[in-house]
Parts: structure tokens; C-alpha cells; sequence
């Protein structure tokens, strides 16, 4: 089944002394295109937070953030005693002021607090990576429902497209009659004894040129075959996509074989269909 590449996923945890919150957002994007944003303490996993979501989401551009919020007395920013202490002898050398002030101004100097790097709990770990497994889970499940949405449109689309090629079929007839008759009314015109045989030959040789037979066949085969991806098991935009192309280039050679208006107005509107299928491919997984 299709699914989009536009997708949104969030996951919350409580650990005893922080809750962390994975946000994951997709949209669309012809590769793979990854933005981690991990604390610097799980520094050293990102790449498997990487490997995990480029097997998972597979293509798009994904932005991934693991955010901290200290809950409890967990603390990673502690304040620099001697730095402190020093500023203020320093201070009560240059004026007189009050312990308060000159403990204020000193707590403003570059220095003065300082974060004292946490330690890779990998027990914490272990929870952090059910939440981001819950967080892709999420999203996953939004690309299937707007997939959802996607193959409908598609449906329809190809359903107007083969309905429109069956108005082809019966203008076809009437074209190749007048078409005839437009041949030999020109040669009557031109008031001159001509062979039949050899006029036979010379019209069929023109009507050959203009028999759309072979796009016909390959355009119904396109289309059943793009509604046959459309219900497999697996998504496959690209593939999707490059079969769009295959039905464009026969609807195209229909239209610049037709030499007849009512039937190049029908071309125009299965052309019109077939661009909203190609915007929409662009944001198929």
C-alpha cells in the first residue's frame, strides 16, 4: 500500500530524574535526508539513531530531536567556588560594596558557573530507545493514513484517465472517416484521373501514420499496471512515478497523432489528470 513521505511522530518518557521527549517530522524528498539532534551525552549513538531511522523511514527529509527536561535535583551546572571567590576579592579591592552586590556582579563574570559533562547511563539508554521506537512507530502510522488518503486520489485519477481513453476510442472511428473523406475530397478537387490502386496504397499509408491502435493498447496496459503497484504490499513512489511517464508519453503521441479536435480536447483533459498524479507522486514514499 502507498504511503506518504510526510509524517509526524512524538514520544514522551519518564526517567527518575528527567522526561525526554523524541519528535520526529518527515516531509518529502527525493533521497533520504537525515537531521539528528541528539544531547550531547547520547553523543555516542546517534549513528545508530541514524541507521535505525534511515532502515525505518527509508526516504525523506527527516528531522529527529531528543529533548532533556530535568524533573528532579539532577543537575549539570554547578558554580565555580574559586572563580567566584576570587572575582570578589578582586572587587573588594577596587570599591566598597556590600557582600550582596559584590556576590552579584561576580555570579555575572565569564566563569563563574560552570557544566560538569553527565555520564552515559546506558540503562537509560535502553528506555530512550523504546521512546524512539514508539516515536517512529507514530509516524510510520501517519505516512500509512495520508497514503491512504493518496492512493484514493490516484484511484480516481486513473479511473477518469481510462474512462476518457474509452471517448478516444469512439472518436477514433469518426476520425479516421473524416480523415478519409478530407483525402479524397482533395483529390477531387484537383480534378485529375487517378489510379485507385495506387490512391488505396498512398491513403492507407496515411491512415497507418495517423493509427493510434499501439498507443491505445499500451496506455490501457500502463494504466492497469499502475493501478496493480498501487495495491501491493509494498510503497513505491519511484516506480510509480517512472510509470506515469510511460502513460504521459502515450497520451502525448495521441495528441500529436490526432489531427482532430475533439478528440486532442479529450488528450488534453487525461494530460491535465495525469499532472495532478506526477504532484502527487512527488510526496509518495
Amino acid at each position: 500500500m502507498i504511503q506518504s513521505m510526510t509524517g509526524y511522530g512524538k514520544a514522551v518518557t519518564q526517567l527518575p530524574q528527567k522526561k525526554v521527549t523524541v519528535e520526529i517530522k518527515t516531509l518529502n524528498s527525493k533521497n533520504l535526508d537525515l537531521n539528528v539532534r541528539v544531547p550531547s551525552t547520547y553523543r555516542e549513538k546517534e549513528l545508530e539513531v541514524r541507521s535505525k531511522l534511515s532502515k525505518q523511514l527509508q526516504r525523506g527529509k527527516v528531522d529527529f530531536y531528543i529533548f532533556i527536561e530535568v524533573t528532579g535535583d539532577e543537575t549539570t551546572t554547578v558554580i565555580n567556588k574559586e572563580v567566584v571567590n576570587n572575582y570578589i576579592d578582586q572587587l573588594r579591592n577596587i570599591a566598597e560594596t556590600s557582600p550582596e552586590n559584590t556576590l552579584e556582579i561576580a555570579m555575572r563574570l565569564p566563569d563563574a558557573l560552570k557544566t560538569e559533562r553527565q555520564e552515559f547511563d546506558k540503562t537509560e539508554w535502553l528506555e530512550i530507545e523504546k521512546t524512539i521506537d514508539l516515536a517512529v512507530k507514530e509516524v510510520k502510522k501517519f505516512r500509512a493514513d495520508e497514503g491512504i488518503v493518496l492512493a484514493n486520489d490516484f484511484n480516481n485519477r486513473i479511473t477518469n484517465i481510462q474512462k476518457l481513453s474509452k471517448e478516444v476510442l469512439v472518436l477514433d472511428k469518426e476520425r479516421m472517416i473524416l480523415v478519409r473523406e478530407r483525402l479524397e475530397k482533395s483529390v477531387n478537387d484537383l480534378k485529375q484521373n487517378v489510379d485507385e490502386n495506387r490512391f488505396e496504397q498512398e491513403l492507407i499509408y496515411y491512415l497507418e501514420k495517423l493509427d493510434i491502435t499501439e498507443e491505445k493498447v499500451r496506455l490501457k496496459n500502463h494504466l492497469d499496471y499502475f493501478l496493480q503497484e498501487l495495491s501491493g504490499n509494498e510503497s513505491n513512489g519511484k516506480k510509480l512515478a517512472f510509470i506515469s511517464q510511460e502513460i504521459g508519453r502515450e497520451i502525448n503521441t495521441m495528441g500529436s497523432k490526432s489531427n482532430f479536435a475533439p478528440m486532442q480536447k479529450v488528450v488534453v483533459q487525461m494530460k491535465d489528470e495525469l499532472e495532478k498524479i506526477k504532484e502527487q507522486l512527488l510526496n509518495a514514499l
